[in-house]
């Protein structure tokens, strides 16, 4: 009561509210600045090509071994499926391109050992990531069998021998549609969500659904040249299927490489930090 009564009390001042900062995701790149990107992932090859090639031969060995299992052990009705899952964990199994690229853009030794055993500057953090693209995958892949059980019923897979003659009859090609649209938006998801968030949970200290939600932001907000770039992904995957997945020696380490500097360009324009809403459009 007696402070009721002081004079000289005074209650501070009330303070608004203070709202967020609006974070401007754009970075104004044209489409054709992923070809950059693929160019700068090939230079990147080239620069101690040995080093590339091995971790194209050990990305190409322990795919062909999968396959070779899934065929060995009878799941070869998932083999659609898996190559396609295969997609949505190429990013984290990239890590160690990603630090090639990034030593040679910093000038620092690089070694086999450490593209194979990366310093991740978030530590543990990636761990997280590493597990929701597992558990996509494996999601997919059990979406992929009940999606032919609901078109086809309990009727066994007929074998890759057959499988262009059931897709070309109506239910097959009814499984084709659904199918590529549901995985789509599992490929597309997991393309959002990752595309720079590992580069940047291995360049900085973050967390991983800082990271995550940051690189989902950056990708809708720049979705001509994120579109453009994904389609190269696909296509360049394709033709490595097409070669029985020797393609991959190549083409993965130019991929992987080619990923930092889209990263670079895209993440890296304004600094570690997205520009706000008013510090001015660049071009």
């Amino acid at each position: 009561m007696a402070l009721t009564r002081d004079k000289d009390v005074q209650l501070p001042p009330v303070l608004p509210p203070i709202h967020p900062a609006k974070t401007d995701w754009r970075r104004h790149v044209a489409p054709a600045a992923a070809f950059g990107w693929l160019g700068a992932g090939w230079r990147d090859f080239r620069r101690q090509p040995l080093l590339s090639l091995t971790y194209g031969i050990l990305v190409f060995l322990v795919s062909f071994l999968m396959v070779f299992s899934l065929f060995r052990f009878g799941h070869d009705y998932i083999l659609f499926p898996a190559l396609s899952g295969f997609l949505v964990v190429a990013p984290l199994a990239a890590t160690g391109l990603y630090e090639k690229s990034r030593r040679l853009s910093r000038g620092a030794p690089v070694t086999l050992s450490s593209m194979l055993f990366v310093r991740i500057g978030s530590g543990g953090q990636i761990v997280f990531v590493s597990l929701l693209l597992c558990l996509l995958m494996l999601l997919w892949n059990r979406a992929a069998v009940l999606l032919y059980a609901l078109f086809f019923g309990l009727r066994p897979f007929p074998g890759l021998h057959d499988i262009v003659p059931m897709l070309t009859t109506p239910l097959g090609l009814g499984l084709l549609v659904v199918g590529s649209l549901i995985g789509g938006i599992f490929a597309a998801f997991s393309f959002a969500i990752s595309v720079f968030a590992i580069p940047r949970l291995l360049d900085e200290k973050t967390d991983a659904l800082t990271a995550m939600g940051e690189s989902m932001a950056v990708v809708w907000n720049n979705l001509p040249v994120m579109l453009t770039w994904a389609a190269i992904v696909v296509g360049l995957f394709g033709l490595s299927v097409l070669t029985g997945l020797a393609g991959l020696i190549i083409v993965f380490p130019v991929l992987g490489h080619a990923t930092w500097h889209a990263y670079a360009a895209m993440w890296q324009a304004f600094g570690s930090e997205p520009p706000p809403a008013d510090a001015g459009e660049t071009a």
